[in-house]
């Protein structure tokens, strides 16, 4: 029967199918095939945001900030200008991750207002790892020494009014977006209460994602007692200005982190997540967004009142549900 985008063979499905023992390589094509489609019809649908009025950014104290390159480019302008739209405040900066040409810089330079462009290579990670998105989070705790800063990921759709957004900037409190509706429940909590709750039977051994391996020993920590813990995603999150968290904090942290879980683990990707969650759940007056606003695409049923949705890569292409909502969205800024 048809699931909640109509198709009759959904993300789903599919993915129960996949775990079937013996499944054959014919379905998994027609499954890789089928998602590959919907990328193509997604990226033909994004196209439409060049025909939008570029973003005029105010010098308000407020940066919009994303590390993008040349193959997100598109569903970028999408997550930026309809973020824009709905916050109406901030100026954009950009962390290039090397592949931004010279077209794409005119591109983002016509409709996102000229924006500051920083290079990936230009960024020292000192004792943190290299890659997997750390280069981002410094430069984000660099420049919330003068800003608010807002990391947004490229893969974010903005479909309505961010009050609860604009009411942290106002009051100059950091936010954290959750990564799914059992983080909102329990809130922020004391680090070792959060891993007593999700790891009972205690550290999670190989082959674990990495967030799951480290999150489990945390209690660890020298300072693990006097720690604030909550599981949220580093895709959408608000960093106060002039917070108490910079480098010198993700590097005690990290550094912590690496003789806990050691260098193999912890310079996997996800480290800068985990960081991220740290810093902002122990900062004074840290607001959670609620869930049912500022989500995670996990092929939910959609409901109308989203505000924000982060398609991660797991269900990004499951459906069509994110052409629905980047074609939504670039209506509403259509004149």
């Amino acid at each position: 029967m048809p699931g909640p985008c109509g198709s009759r063979i959904t993300g789903v499905m599919f993915d129960a199918i996949r775990q079937l023992p013996g499944l054959s390589l014919a379905l998994r094509a027609v499954d890789r095939l089928s998602r590959e489609r919907r990328m193509a019809r997604h990226l033909r649908a994004a196209r439409a945001i060049a025909s939008t009025p570029p973003i005029l950014p105010s010098h308000d104290g407020v940066i919009i900030f994303s590390m993008i390159g040349t193959a997100t480019l598109l569903p970028y302008l999408v997550a930026v200008k309809s973020f824009r739209h709905h916050l109406g405040m901030g100026r954009i900066v950009i962390l290039d991750d090397g592949s931004l040409t010279e077209d794409d810089e005119r591109t983002l330079a016509h409709h996102c207002g000229s924006p500051r462009i920083l290079r990936i290579a230009d960024v020292d990670t000192g004792l943190c790892p290299q890659g997997g998105t750390w280069e981002r989070l410094l430069t984000v705790l660099d420049l919330r020494a003068e800003d608010y800063v807002i990391q947004l990921d490229s893969d974010t759709v903005t479909l309505g009014d961010v009050a609860e957004v604009r009411a942290a900037i106002a009051a100059n409190d950091s936010f954290l977006f959750l990564g799914g509706p059992d983080a909102e429940e329990r809130g922020i909590e004391p680090l070792p209460d959060y891993v007593a709750h999700r790891y009972p039977n205690g550290p999670v051994d190989e082959p674990a994602h990495m967030q799951i391996l480290v999150e489990s020993r945390l209690v660890g920590l020298p300072d693990a007692d006097r720690r604030l813990y909550v599981r949220g995603c580093a895709g959408f999150a608000g960093f106060a200005r002039g917070g108490p968290s910079g480098r010198a904090e993700a590097t005690r942290f990290s550094t912590a982190a690496t003789r806990l879980v050691g260098d193999t683990i912890w310079w996997r990707w996800g480290s800068e997540q985990v960081t991220s969650n740290v810093l902002l759940a122990n900062e004074p007056g840290a607001r959670l967004l609620p869930y049912h606003r500022y989500c995670n695409y996990w092929l939910q049923r959609v409901t109308g009142d989203e505000r924000l949705v982060h398609f991660v890569g797991t269900h990004r292409y499951s459906d069509a549900t994110y052409r629905r909502m980047t074609v939504r969205a670039i209506e509403q800024l259509t004149p």
